[in-house]
């Protein structure tokens, strides 16, 4: 018989890669849902240590990364920069389509 693992772990343990986030996150963001990536960096930062140990990488105080990926949170550019670098992530800008000349 196959053992069975639970999704959030084999989730966890797969948000661990940079590169797996930064497609996690990045897959969630074209949807537009500020709750889907509010949510989604809920458990990229369950994956990386949790939220003290982001906290803590991004200069933040716990409660207030608590409370900015909460469902009515709404961080500001600046401290969405500092908890995805506390991460190891960043956000960059990339065009939807080429752009005829």
């Amino acid at each position: 018989m196959k053992h069975m693992t639970d999704y959030e772990t084999d989730l966890h343990e797969w948000l661990k890669s940079p590169e797996n986030a930064a497609a996690y996150l990045n897959a969630v963001l074209e949807e537009g849902d500020k709750s889907a990536m509010l949510l989604a960096l809920r458990e990229v930062a369950h994956a990386n240590g949790g939220m003290a140990a982001i906290a803590e990488r991004s200069h933040v105080k716990r409660e207030s990364l608590y409370q900015m990926l909460s469902k009515r949170g709404n961080p500001e550019l600046t401290s969405l920069f500092n908890v995805l670098h506390g991460m190891g992530l960043t956000i960059t800008i990339q065009p939807m389509h080429e752009v005829e000349a």
